[in-house]
């Protein structure tokens, strides 16, 4: 009889689920579900930096597409399904309840976006998260140590804290704070009580200052020095922490129903999606796996014995076990690179609005990406062309800042569409090369590139020049939804199906289907432009401060 797992990946926009094969890595079924009410921008409002998710959509969506899957798989591969394992995006908190009940889903927060997910890329959190940092410089001890030394607004304190400052009903209700890869799991094994909820390794060490070294989270008098309002929260939290290849528990009878699957199903710990995408993606030590979507999350693993005294600065955090049980997990990234592109889509698609022709507005919309790529593949690479910067999020690595704007430099009267989507490319690439030159300032070298993500599969024009910016290799994993393959990895590896994590990988990972190579006589020329990148991005940063 066969054995199958399924995994849930749950990325900005959507929520996909499959069924894997747990013998050989084969997808048997998926099912994508688009958060409605996220589609329709309720509880978001972009030009101050507030991104919101109904827990609904993503209640709606769970049930949706594995119940999508399970019919499509059949009752035969049904009756094998051994585990299911979830990833998020991720820092995502939510106030809860006692009960463990996102605020959103109780009377009277129904419509409160503060008692909703705050979404990764949700920045109204800036000036919490500068108020940690200059917090932090008081101690003896660095609590920021292994989140780089710099704490970001993405982030699950800092969002608290804005939270609780902003919304006394909010703050009145609140029983603790819970990121969203941790609740889902919650939410499948039918959890009643908040205290209960597991605590992954990965998103506690990463966004919420937890670490061994300290025995856990910072005291609680840290928080509460830094502001009464965070008095209790780190207190109430669990000392210890899991890692995504132990369970979480069983299916609840409910969830069984309404899934149609049986309660020996198996609930994995829930980890962030770059994590368990790098999983999938078959990561290697030292090679950087790179998940690019809406943002990039770029993961590297090394060995524990290297790391026994070394800290990385300037990278969301180092965490022993948070990609593969055994290994330091080393987490940086982009807080736009996919969002870039739509950004510039979304400006030149605006006249679009005035058109009383919905299927002609989608069909325009869809030929502008593909086309601008056409175009600026066809410009000849010059050393003075238009310039750009890609803080269009703020910047998440290297050194976190959030305040910082995007820029675009060297315009003339000749600066057309693709001259311009060009600059913005190139400004996402050089990004990434910045994060890779932090790493190896740093000591830890970078050997290899991984891509996978949406526009990893979808843009040869992006990764091609990704290949000659590096001037490295990258290899791009044949899976499509690779990040719900290494959730279901993981689920195959909580169930026992494989004793570990590498062991998973190597059964089920099905190897990459594209590889670029770099153009060495572009090599020259796109380092003139890097350091015109740096300089620029130097400038705006001192403009800013």
């Amino acid at each position: 009889m066969g054995q199958f797992v399924i995994g849930v990946d749950y990325g900005t926009d959507s929520v996909r689920s499959v069924i894997v094969d747990a013998t050989n890595g084969k997808e048997v079924a998926s099912s994508v579900f688009n958060y409605p009410r996220w589609q329709q921008g309720r509880y978001c409002d972009a030009a101050h930096n507030q991104f919101r998710q109904h827990p609904l959509d993503y209640v709606e969506g769970l049930e949706q597409t594995i119940k999508d899957c399970v019919g499509k798989a059949g009752p035969s591969v049904t009756s094998s399904i051994k585990a299911i394992a979830v990833d998020t995006t991720g820092s995502t908190p939510v106030a809860v309840n006692e009960a463990g009940i996102p605020l959103a889903l109780t009377a009277g927060f129904e419509n409160n976006p503060n008692a909703m997910f705050v979404l990764w890329k949700d920045h109204t959190a800036v000036k919490e998260a500068g108020e940690i940092n200059d917090h932090a410089e008081k101690f003896d001890i660095n609590y920021l140590q292994y989140v780089g030394g710099i704490y970001s607004s993405e982030w699950f304190w800092a969002k608290l804290l804005h939270i609780l400052r902003a919304d006394e009903q909010v703050r009145s209700a609140c029983y603790t704070w819970v990121e969203h890869c941790d609740w889902i799991p919650f939410l499948l094994t039918g959890g009643t009580k908040a205290d209960a909820i597991r605590r992954g390794r990965c998103s506690a060490g990463h966004k919420a200052i937890w670490s061994e070294a300290f025995g856990g989270y910072p005291p609680d008098d840290w928080f509460s020095s830094l502001d009464p309002l965070l008095k209790g929260y780190a207190a109430n939290l669990p000392k210890g922490t899991y890692t995504s290849d132990t369970a979480a528990g069983t299916l609840s009878a409910e969830w069984a129903q309404r899934l149609g699957l049986s309660t020996g199903v198996i609930v994995g710990v829930g980890a962030f999606d770059a994590h368990m995408g790098a999983v999938g993606g078959q990561i290697e030590p030292y090679h950087l796996s790179k998940v690019m979507g809406t943002s990039t999350c770029d993961m590297l693993v090394a060995p524990k014995a290297d790391f026994k005294d070394k800290l990385v600065k300037g990278i969301c955090g180092q965490v022993d076990g948070s990609v593969i049980p055994g290994m330091i997990g080393l987490e940086a990234g982009q807080s736009a690179f996919g969002d870039t592109y739509a950004w510039f889509r979304k400006l030149l698609e605006w006249p679009l609005q005035f058109i009383d022709d919905k299927e002609l507005q989608e069909k325009v919309s869809a030929k502008i990406i593909p086309e601008l790529s056409k175009q600026a593949a066809a410009l000849p690479l010059d050393a003075d062309a238009e310039l750009a910067i890609d803080w269009l999020n703020g910047r998440r690595t290297p050194d976190a800042n959030q305040l910082l704007k995007g820029a675009i430099g060297g315009l003339s009267l000749g600066s057309d569409a693709p001259r311009v989507f060009r600059a913005l490319a190139e400004a996402t690439c050089f990004g990434a090369k910045a994060i890779v030159e932090r790493f190896e300032s740093e000591g830890v070298p970078v050997k290899g590139l991984i891509g996978i993500g949406g526009v990893a599969k979808k843009s040869p024009y992006i990764m091609q020049m990704m290949a000659d910016v590096m001037q490295m290799p990258i290899r791009i994993h044949q899976f499509e939804h690779t990040c719900a393959l290494g959730a279901a990895m993981f689920a195959a590896t909580a169930a026992g199906i494989y004793p570990n994590v590498p062991a998973a990988m190597t059964a089920m990972g099905g190897g990459f289907d594209k590889e670029y190579f770099p153009d060495q006589s572009k090599a020259s020329i796109y380092q003139k432009r890097y350091q015109r990148y740096l300089a620029l991005g130097k400038y705006i940063e001192q403009e800013k401060n």
